[in-house]
Order: C-alpha cells, then sequence, then structure tokens
C-alpha cells in the first residue's frame, strides 16, 4: 500500500513548464517593447487633451483620461505577471477601438480635426499594441500544441 501524498497542483508538471514558458515570452526584447510602448501610449492618451490642447471638449477629455489609465492599468501587468494579465490584451484592443471612434462619439460635431487624429493614431496603435500582446499568448498556445503532438519539425519540400 502507497503513503504518497496527493500533488498539489503548484507542482503539477504542466503548470511549471507553462510558467517556464511565460518566462521565456516575457524576457524577450519583443515582449518588454510591447509592454513599454503600451505604456507610453496610455499615458499619451490620458495626457493628450492637454498636450494636444483640446481640453475644452470635456466629455473627450474625460473619456480620454479614463481610457488612457485603463489602458496603461491592463498592458502595465506583462513585465511582472504575464501568465495572469495575457488575456487582458482583448480589452485592452477593444480600448483602442473605442479610442479610434470617441471622437465623432462622444464629441460629435464638435470633434476638430487634432482630436480626431490625436485619437485615431493613437487608438491604431492601442490596437496593434494589443494584438501583439495577444499574439505573444497565441504563440505560446501553438508552441504548446506542437510540442505534445510531436508536429514541430517542417517537412521539407523538394
Amino acid at each position: 500500500m502507497s503513503t504518497q501524498l496527493p500533488m498539489s497542483m503548484e507542482h503539477h508538471p504542466d503548470i511549471l513548464e507553462m510558467r517556464e514558458q511565460y518566462e521565456r515570452v516575457v524576457s524577450t526584447p519583443r515582449a518588454q517593447a510591447v509592454e513599454a510602448l503600451a505604456m507610453v501610449t496610455g499615458l499619451f492618451l490620458a495626457i493628450s487633451p492637454w498636450v494636444i490642447g483640446f481640453s475644452g471638449s470635456s466629455e473627450l477629455t474625460v473619456s480620454n483620461l479614463i481610457i488612457g489609465l485603463a489602458f496603461t492599468a491592463m498592458m502595465a501587468g506583462y513585465g511582472s505577471a504575464y501568465e495572469r494579465t495575457h488575456a487582458r490584451a482583448w480589452a485592452a484592443t477593444l480600448l483602442g477601438a473605442w479610442t479610434i471612434v470617441s471622437p465623432w462619439l462622444v464629441a460629435g460635431p464638435d470633434a476638430v480635426r487634432r482630436t480626431i487624429l490625436t485619437n485615431v493614431i493613437t487608438g491604431g496603435l492601442m490596437v496593434c499594441l494589443g494584438l501583439a500582446a495577444v499574439s505573444m499568448a497565441a504563440t505560446l498556445t501553438t508552441g504548446r500544441m506542437r510540442r505534445s503532438t510531436g508536429s514541430g519539425s517542417v517537412p521539407s519540400g523538394g
């Protein structure tokens, strides 16, 4: 009769392998660049009404401030806790899409050219950075599936 204690999930081989993979992803220059650019982009959106000079549109000013800070908070966790925060990238991508359309939906006909340009460019960058973060998680999943099925090699063409 065996007196072996059940192994906790914390020490399960799959969990340990997944944590190692997340650590490898976070340590790449690509992941660090995505996190840094995302934080700068979110902070720029938050202060853009005062930097660009459209703080007179109070609804859009509040929207940019809140969305910019939320985007920064969502994308800031990649460096230290990627395994728990990579799912937020989809929400961050949606915030970028909202940023693109918000001048027309929030400010309406009062939206001026610099407001529209700032939000469209910043929102487009937010969408791209969110999708880059999503692709890092997809790369992990694809790599894990290849290893488990043994189809990691590429056939040579002839």
